[in-house]
């Protein structure tokens, strides 16, 4: 727990400032930080997106432990779990009465088990909040695309939202539409997001979970939060918590929010412990460092945000035991650094202000000598988010030297305070330190400032995607197709590819990989889909039977974006005996 305020500013008048959050909203906000969890078939497939003509049999977990992820995710940090009910392949993870592809179907408990039921059951255990994903798309269904599919995934949603108790939230991908299996049809289907209906869908919620906040990437239509424009782990350094009334909302308003919107959606920051959403044995080493997930906490709980965590479970039916350490030592990191507030016990001179917005603040003066690299500030945001930009300085030999967020990059200064904001500096020793609002939307309603000192994290293990490929000899024979050429014939084991960062121009979403010896015979070794890469754009892995070949061929099937396949960067892996 993070100590209480150090100060607290009272303005003249509390009358709200522009939109202000529901009573659902601020008891979400004070969560700070939840669990995703994602399991389904494609946990046996080894896939990301199932494409929904997977095998209900394959679903038998040998000890599924819904209890265990509860105190995981609990000894995490975590105050709720969301639950992925059905993903993208249509897979139900309850014994759903309007569909044979779930649970009832598999082998698992003879088909008589309910996964949402006993994680639901494990969480009101536990003390957590119980939450669920249902997928709009589904690459399973024969009716994806017309009308009859929208009333099943209603009476699927409504199964979820009366039979399981209460949820906090209720969470809709923003993946819709493409590549399936559709009962066989195997083809592609474009929809239109105006096509589930969501005024409707949204108004049986809230009837149906008066409690519940409504995640939603529905274009148009909003719910009660947001995503943030990436899974990356961060929401922008510039955060409002206000969107626009009317339109679709782009990266800019999803990132940093509308500082004049109409609408209280604050954003919700989610990203995984691992490279992926689903296990993946591969990424057992790519566990994310405790490095990692701190920089993830201070650019999600410490931007206004609320942290979405995922969490994803082995066959076996467990969160693995190094994503569950490292879920336990970032809990107890996080204690750490805010165990003790240094402002607790100093002077607190408050700033007045000008015209009611600008000049605020305070000076913070120590005992003694305090020595720090942390600043929490919060505003009281039942009255509205007022702060646009404030600075921080310490005093070194009777000048005051201004400190930076050294978590952001290119910034003439802090903007932006909300439920919590969170500035990270290189360590200073000083008597006194001067918060000061420089500009405002009405009169701040600062409720809290405290100082800490963050520990140094040692024996740290590296993050994912940190390493790069040797140099290969590769080029690209037409726009849509790479060559890689070895002198010599090798045994080639797999194929990793990076896609471009932070743009989806060129970035490739289906391929065909090929190898030869003689540029005459190809023989397909690997082909389809790298799901979600537009959104998660790490590392994509293709593991194939060894296969002895000189050349390799990588073709791009469909692009995301443009007409030229980019490349971040490149891994072959091979036997060293050819």
């Amino acid at each position: 727990m993070l100590c209480l305020m150090a100060t607290t500013m009272n303005a003249q008048d509390k009358a709200p400032c522009g939109p202000v959050p529901s009573s659902n909203q601020l008891r979400w906000q004070e969560m700070e930080m939840y669990a995703f969890i994602h399991y389904s078939l494609n946990t046996y497939t080894d896939q990301e997106w199932g494409f929904g003509n997977e095998d209900p049999q394959l679903f038998n977990p040998s000890d599924l432990d819904c209890r265990q992820w509860a105190r995981v995710c609990k000894q995490a940090g975590m105050k709720g779990i969301i639950f992925t009910a059905k993903h993208h392949c249509g897979f139900c993870m309850w014994p759903s009465k309007y569909t044979d592809y779930s649970v009832k179907s598999s082998p698992w408990k003879e088909g008589k088990g309910d996964v949402v039921r006993e994680l639901a059951e494990a969480c009101r255990e536990e003390g957590l909040e119980y939450a669920v994903y249902l997928s709009p798309w589904d690459r399973n269904h024969p009716e994806y695309g017309r009308p009859e599919y929208v009333t099943y995934f209603r009476n699927q949603l409504r199964e979820l939202l009366t039979e399981y108790g209460d949820m906090f939230e209720v969470w809709f991908d923003g993946a819709n539409g493409g590549d399936g299996w559709y009962g066989g049809a195997n083809e592609r289907r474009q929809i239109d997001k105006s096509y589930y209906g969501w005024p409707e869908t949204f108004r049986m919620i809230r009837e149906l979970q008066p409690k519940a906040l409504i995640w939603s990437d529905a274009g148009g239509d909003r719910g009660d939060l947001r995503w943030v424009g990436t899974e990356a782990g961060f929401i922008g350094e510039t955060n409002w918590s206000l969107v626009p009334l009317k339109g679709r909302m782009g990266f800019s308003i999803l990132h940093y929010g509308d500082e004049n919107g109409e609408l209280w959606v604050p954003g919700e920051t989610n990203t995984s412990i691992r490279p992926g959403w689903f296990y993946h044995k591969s990424e057992d080493s790519q566990v994310k460092s405790l490095s990692k997930l701190m920089d993830t906490y201070y650019k999600s709980v410490g931007r206004n945000s609320c942290l979405l965590l995922n969490f994803p479970i082995m066959p076996n039916g467990r969160i693995h035991p190094i994503d569950s350490l490292r879920g336990v030592a970032f809990k107890n990191m996080i204690d750490e650094v805010f165990k003790n507030d240094l402002a607790k016990d100093a002077k607190i001179k408050r700033l007045s202000s000008s015209a009611g917005k600008n000049g605020g603040g305070a000076v913070i003066t120590f005992k003694k000598p305090a020595t720090f690299n942390r600043f929490v500030v919060e505003e009281d945001i039942r009255y509205g988010q007022r702060v646009k930009k404030f600075s921080l300085e310490v005093d070194i030999d009777g000048n005051w030297i201004p400190l930076k967020d050294q978590l952001v990059e290119n910034t003439d200064g802090l903007t932006t305070i909300g439920h919590r904001r969170i500035i990270c500096f290189p360590t200073v020793t000083t008597k006194r330190l001067r918060f000061t609002i420089l500009d405002a939307k009405c009169e701040p309603i600062i409720q809290r400032t405290s100082v800490y000192l963050a520990p140094e994290i040692t024996n740290d293990t590296p993050n994912a995607g940190e390493k790069r490929s040797s140099n290969l000899h590769y080029f690209f024979s037409n726009p849509k197709q790479m060559m890689i050429d070895y002198e010599q014939p090798k045994i080639f084991t797999a194929f990793r590819y990076l896609p471009p960062q932070n743009t989806k121009e060129g970035v490739i979403t289906h391929y065909s990989l090929w190898a030869s010896s003689d540029w005459k015979e190809w023989k397909k070794i690997a082909s389809g889909e790298f799901s979600n890469i537009v959104n998660n754009p790490i590392w994509q892995t293709i593991t194939f039977p060894p296969t002895k070949a000189k050349i390799l061929r990588l073709d791009a099937e469909q692009l995301a974006e443009g007409e030229r396949m980019a490349v971040e960067d490149l891994e072959v892996e091979y036997e060293l005996k050819e």
